[in-house]
């Protein structure tokens, strides 16, 4: 299609309400798009995603925010100390790509949170959770399902004490943003 022909409201982008995130982000949250969010442990990923996950929650965008690392109860507790209590955002705990897929095409959310990538893993791959092969494979798939069901995933990612995303450095470049 050429691009003259695209209409600017297919660009609408999703504000979070946060201004410097937004701003880091080019203006806000662009549907079909894989952003990945790294740093040190400890440093407030999880807390900021599941804030951002809550601000875009709403009837025409649900959101879907799976921990690999927490329990739902885990992910309620902190959601709690918050003051978030959205009907919008929902939570799951799941690490196998196969079944994340699943609910995500199940419950068709606008927006996806995966804490982290480091946990999720492919059954048809034997290598452990967090490999390079793993982590590679497991953020195609889902930079794929972005651009085609022109949803955004957040991919949570670790840092290893050099500073660097941990896994492979392909990750970086596979990502959006």
């Amino acid at each position: 299609m050429p691009i003259k022909e695209i209409e600017r409201s297919t660009l609408a982008r999703y504000l979070s309400g946060i201004d410097e995130f937004d701003r880091i982000l080019g203006g806000g949250v662009v549907p079909g798009s894989l952003i990945l969010v790294g740093g040190e442990p400890g440093i407030g990923k999880s807390t900021l995603l599941l804030e951002i996950a809550n601000r875009l929650s709403c009837p025409k965008s649900l959101v879907l925010y799976i921990s690999g690392e927490e329990s739902i109860e885990q992910n309620k507790l902190r959601a709690t100390r918050l003051g978030i209590d959205s009907a919008y955002l929902y939570v799951s705990s799941e690490t196998n790509l196969e079944e994340i897929t699943q609910q995500i095409n199940d419950l068709e959310p606008k927006i996806v949170i995966i804490d982290s990538i480091q946990t999720v893993y492919r059954e048809d791959y034997s290598s452990a959770p967090g490999s390079v092969s793993q982590v590679r494979e497991s953020t195609a798939h889902l930079m794929k399902l972005a651009k085609q069901k022109k949803i955004t995933i957040f991919l949570i990612g670790h840092v290893t004490k050099e500073g660097a995303i941990a896994g492979p450095r392909v990750l970086e470049h596979i990502v959006d943003t």
